[in-house]
Protein backbone atom coordinates (compact mmCIF):
# COMPACT_ATOMS: atom_id res chain seq x y z
CA UNK A 1 0.00 0.00 0.00
CA UNK A 2 1.63 3.53 -1.40
CA UNK A 3 1.94 6.01 1.78
CA UNK A 4 -0.65 7.78 0.26
CA UNK A 5 -3.24 5.55 -0.11
CA UNK A 6 -2.40 4.61 3.64
CA UNK A 7 -3.23 8.77 4.50
CA UNK A 8 -6.38 8.30 2.72
CA UNK A 9 -7.33 4.76 4.51
CA UNK A 10 -5.90 6.87 8.05
CA UNK A 11 -8.34 10.39 6.81
CA UNK A 12 -11.26 8.02 6.24
CA UNK A 13 -10.66 6.18 9.89
CA UNK A 14 -10.94 10.02 11.11
CA UNK A 15 -13.53 10.86 9.93
CA UNK A 16 -15.82 7.41 10.77
CA UNK A 17 -14.44 8.52 14.30
CA UNK A 18 -15.16 12.03 14.10
CA UNK A 19 -18.81 10.63 13.07
CA UNK A 20 -18.85 8.15 16.09
CA UNK A 21 -18.77 10.98 18.37
CA UNK A 22 -21.19 13.69 17.32
CA UNK A 23 -19.63 15.58 14.18
CA UNK A 24 -21.13 16.02 11.13
CA UNK A 25 -18.62 16.06 8.33
CA UNK A 26 -18.61 19.29 5.90
CA UNK A 27 -15.87 18.56 3.45
CA UNK A 28 -12.89 16.05 3.02
CA UNK A 29 -9.74 17.81 1.78
CA UNK A 30 -11.04 20.96 1.00
CA UNK A 31 -8.78 23.10 -0.97
CA UNK A 32 -8.53 26.38 -2.80
CA UNK A 33 -5.37 27.97 -4.52
CA UNK A 34 -3.90 29.15 -0.92
CA UNK A 35 -5.03 26.50 1.68
CA UNK A 36 -6.08 22.73 2.59
CA UNK A 37 -8.02 21.05 5.50
CA UNK A 38 -8.71 17.85 6.14
CA UNK A 39 -11.69 17.95 7.63
CA UNK A 40 -13.95 20.38 8.09
CA UNK A 41 -16.91 19.09 10.68
CA UNK A 42 -19.35 20.79 12.74
CA UNK A 43 -20.88 19.44 16.54
CA UNK A 44 -23.98 20.40 18.74
CA UNK A 45 -21.54 23.66 19.75
CA UNK A 46 -19.18 24.67 17.18
CA UNK A 47 -17.36 24.15 13.87
CA UNK A 48 -14.06 22.14 13.52
CA UNK A 49 -11.36 22.89 11.39
CA UNK A 50 -9.63 19.32 11.39
CA UNK A 51 -6.01 18.43 10.88
CA UNK A 52 -5.22 14.51 10.52
CA UNK A 53 -1.75 13.58 11.35
CA UNK A 54 -1.22 9.87 10.62
CA UNK A 55 1.91 7.89 11.81
CA UNK A 56 3.21 4.26 11.19
CA UNK A 57 4.42 4.24 15.08
CA UNK A 58 5.50 6.24 17.60
CA UNK A 59 9.55 6.06 17.40
CA UNK A 60 9.93 9.82 16.57
CA UNK A 61 6.34 10.74 18.41
CA UNK A 62 2.81 11.19 17.52
CA UNK A 63 1.03 12.60 14.92
CA UNK A 64 0.36 16.01 16.94
CA UNK A 65 4.42 16.31 17.30
CA UNK A 66 4.13 17.16 13.61
CA UNK A 67 2.01 19.63 13.68
CA UNK A 68 4.15 22.87 13.45
CA UNK A 69 3.83 26.55 14.18
CA UNK A 70 3.62 27.31 10.97
CA UNK A 71 1.06 24.33 9.88
CA UNK A 72 -0.82 26.26 12.83
CA UNK A 73 -1.02 29.47 10.94
CA UNK A 74 -1.97 27.98 7.57
CA UNK A 75 -4.92 26.05 9.52
CA UNK A 76 -5.70 29.62 11.34
CA UNK A 77 -5.48 31.16 7.74
CA UNK A 78 -7.42 28.49 6.06
CA UNK A 79 -9.93 28.26 8.85
CA UNK A 80 -10.90 32.00 8.23
CA UNK A 81 -10.75 31.82 4.53
CA UNK A 82 -14.00 29.16 4.64
CA UNK A 83 -15.69 31.33 7.26
CA UNK A 84 -15.31 33.72 4.57
CA UNK A 85 -15.95 31.64 1.38
CA UNK A 86 -19.63 30.20 3.05
CA UNK A 87 -20.06 33.70 5.11
CA UNK A 88 -20.08 31.73 8.23
CA UNK A 89 -20.01 33.62 11.49
CA UNK A 90 -20.44 31.50 14.37
CA UNK A 91 -17.68 30.05 16.43
CA UNK A 92 -14.98 27.79 15.76
CA UNK A 93 -11.86 25.95 16.33
CA UNK A 94 -9.39 24.00 15.25
CA UNK A 95 -8.48 20.44 16.50
CA UNK A 96 -6.26 17.38 15.13
CA UNK A 97 -6.69 14.12 15.04
CA UNK A 98 -3.73 11.87 15.28
CA UNK A 99 -3.91 8.21 13.49
CA UNK A 100 -1.43 5.82 14.78
CA UNK A 101 -0.51 2.23 13.35
CA UNK A 102 -2.48 -0.47 11.33
CA UNK A 103 -6.06 -1.46 11.24
CA UNK A 104 -7.64 -1.19 13.79
CA UNK A 105 -6.21 2.33 14.29
CA UNK A 106 -5.49 4.33 17.52
CA UNK A 107 -7.32 7.17 16.94
CA UNK A 108 -6.87 10.29 19.60
CA UNK A 109 -8.53 13.88 18.88
CA UNK A 110 -7.39 17.03 20.43
CA UNK A 111 -9.45 19.85 20.71
CA UNK A 112 -8.15 23.55 19.90
CA UNK A 113 -4.85 23.06 19.07
CA UNK A 114 -4.48 26.46 17.95
CA UNK A 115 -4.40 27.23 21.49
CA UNK A 116 -0.97 25.13 22.13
Amino acid sequence: MSTTERGRLAESAAAGYLVERGFRVLARNWRTRWHEVDIVADNETSLHFIEVKYRQNHRYGSGFDYISRDKLERLRRAALNWCQIHRYEGDYQIDAVSVSGDEPFVIKLLENVSQY
